[in-house]
C-alpha cells in the first residue's frame, strides 16, 4: 500500500478501490484538474518527462534532478527494467497526487508524486522503487487481460516483488528501506495490499497538508 507522499498514510495509487493497480481500469487517477498547472516536458535518459508543479516551496529543477538519481539507480542495477519502462509507459508524469505513484491506463502514463520526489530525508532509491513499482503496473495493463480475469491483490505483489528484487539488486544500505518495505507489503492480506481507497477524502488531506506549507512560507 502506497504511503501518502508528505506525511499521512491513505493506501495504495489507482483509482477509487483497490491498490496502486485496480482490478478494473477506468483511467482515473483521482486528479483534480483545477489544481493542474502548465506542465514542462523534459527528457531524461530516454524517458519521456512531464511536470506539473503546483508547489511555489518546491523547485522543479530538484525534483528532476531527484527523478533522473532514481533512473540513473535502475539503469545502472537493474538496466533491463528501464528498458521495459521504455517500451511500456508513454510518459512519466510528476505531480501532486495523495500516494507516492500510480499507474493511469487511459494516457499510459506513470505518476511519480512531486512532494515524494522533493524529500531528501531520503535517497534516491524508494523513488526509483516506486516507478518500478508502478511501470510494472503498465506492463501487466499492456498485455490486455480481461477485466474478470484481473485480481488486484495478485498483481499488487507481483509490483512489491519487483521492488524487492530491485532492493537486493543494490548496495546493502541503500537497499535495505527498499527491501524492509516491500517485505511488509508482501505480508499483507488481499484486503490490506490492495486496499479501498476514499480519494474524496485523500484529497481533502493532500490539500491540507498544501495549506500549511503555504501558511508556513508567510
Amino acid at each position: 500500500m502506497a504511503e501518502l507522499a508528505d506525511a499521512l498514510d491513505l493506501g495504495s495509487s489507482g483509482e477509487t478501490h483497490g491498490g496502486s493497480s485496480p482490478p478494473v481500469r477506468t483511467g482515473t487517477t483521482g486528479q483534480r484538474p483545477e489544481v493542474r498547472a502548465i506542465a514542462e516536458y523534459h527528457l531524461i535518459r530516454g524517458l519521456p518527462v512531464s511536470v506539473e508543479n503546483t508547489r511555489p516551496d518546491i523547485a522543479t529543477a530538484d525534483v528532476l534532478q531527484r527523478f533522473g538519481e532514481a533512473v540513473e539507480l535502475i539503469e545502472r542495477h537493474q538496466p533491463w527494467r528501464l528498458a521495459h519502462a521504455r517500451r511500456d509507459v508513454r510518459e512519466f508524469r510528476i505531480i501532486r497526487f495523495p500516494s507516492r505513484g500510480a499507474f493511469d491506463p487511459a494516457d499510459g502514463a506513470v505518476i511519480t508524486e512531486l512532494t515524494f520526489l522533493a524529500r531528501r530525508d531520503i535517497t534516491a532509491a524508494p523513488v526509483a522503487a516506486s516507478m518500478l513499482h508502478e511501470a510494472m503496473h503498465a506492463r501487466i495493463d499492456a498485455m490486455g487481460l480481461a477485466p474478470a480475469s484481473r485480481n488486484s491483490a495478485r498483481e499488487e505483489r507481483i509490483c512489491r516483488r519487483v521492488e524487492l528484487a530491485f532492493g537486493e539488486s543494490l548496495p546493502e544500505a541503500l537497499g535495505a528501506p527498499v527491501i524492509e518495505r516491500a517485505a511488509w507489503a508482501l505480508e499483507l492480506s488481499d484486503h490490506e495490499v490492495a486496499p479501498h481507497v476514499d480519494w474524496a477524502e485523500a484529497h481533502r488531506r493532500q490539500e491540507a497538508v498544501d495549506r500549511a506549507a503555504q501558511q508556513g512560507r508567510k
